[in-house]
């Protein structure tokens, strides 16, 4: 049994508003994907490293893994018109290259860089203890329902409420298997894996703890969060 890292970096970006790819962005001069990469270069249990890329980034993204030595980058796979595609081009590209249904697939966004090494290993355990692992946080916030995004009435009561996160780890096997039950009842665009459990039905997904830490880069905000907390270490104080 192999643990391998799926990151899905098949996005072109359009909500940060720039002229590259999120994802190939340099953030203290080296880019984001490049840090996501080193949370699994870096962990002892993770045997191998396959991206899905963004079409034309292909070349680009193997420098770089040459480039800041990512030796556990061993398959890119093209990316798909939505995060949903991806993740399909990315399994069967795995299972077309010969990993095995056993294998664990932990399936990350690119573009999460402050990846506890703790998480990976709790997703690695969890999944196999389980079959699935989710990584999420509870919700703190208080979350109102709204139609328009301008105007509200309703309350969702947040102690049950989970934000998920990535990674989100699955048998091989399992994950092409949603995928195929997912063919079947016509669902084409679930916004991640998780959701697209939920939607499939019948399956019961376990949550391992994840991070605040552990942002998802998506606007120029989050960019300037991730040089602070880059920046920043807990007190010696602190318990």
């Amino acid at each position: 049994m192999a643990n391998i890292a799926l990151l899905i970096a098949g996005g072109s970006g359009n909500r940060m508003g720039q002229d590259i790819p999120k994802q190939f962005m340099h953030v203290e001069g080296c880019p984001i994907i490049i840090h996501t990469m080193r949370c699994f270069q870096t962990h002892p249990d993770i045997d191998a490293i396959a991206v899905v890329c963004l079409k034309g980034w292909e070349t680009v993204l193997q420098a770089y893994a040459n480039q800041f030595n990512i030796d556990k980058l061993k398959w890119i796979f093209p990316g798909g018109k939505s995060g949903m595609e991806s993740i399909h081009n990315g399994i069967y590209g795995l299972k077309q290259a010969g990993c095995k249904d056993t294998d664990l697939v932990l399936i990350h966004d690119s573009v999460r860089p402050l990846l506890g090494q703790d998480i990976i290993s709790s997703n690695i355990a969890i999944c196999k203890a389980y079959g699935y692992a989710i990584t999420g946080i509870k919700c703190r916030e208080a979350i109102l329902e709204s139609e328009d995004g301008f105007s509200t009435s309703v309350s969702i009561p947040r102690d049950k409420l989970i934000r998920t996160q990535t990674p989100q780890t699955f048998c091989l096997g399992n994950i092409i298997n949603i995928h195929e039950e997912a063919k079947q009842k016509g669902i084409v665009d679930s916004v991640a894996s998780c959701t697209l459990i939920a939607e499939v039905g019948g399956y019961e997904m376990h949550i391992v703890p994840g991070s605040e830490k552990n942002i998802k880069i998506t606007t120029v905000e989050d960019l300037e969060i991730l040089k602070a907390l880059m920046h920043t270490s807990k007190d010696e104080w602190l318990k």
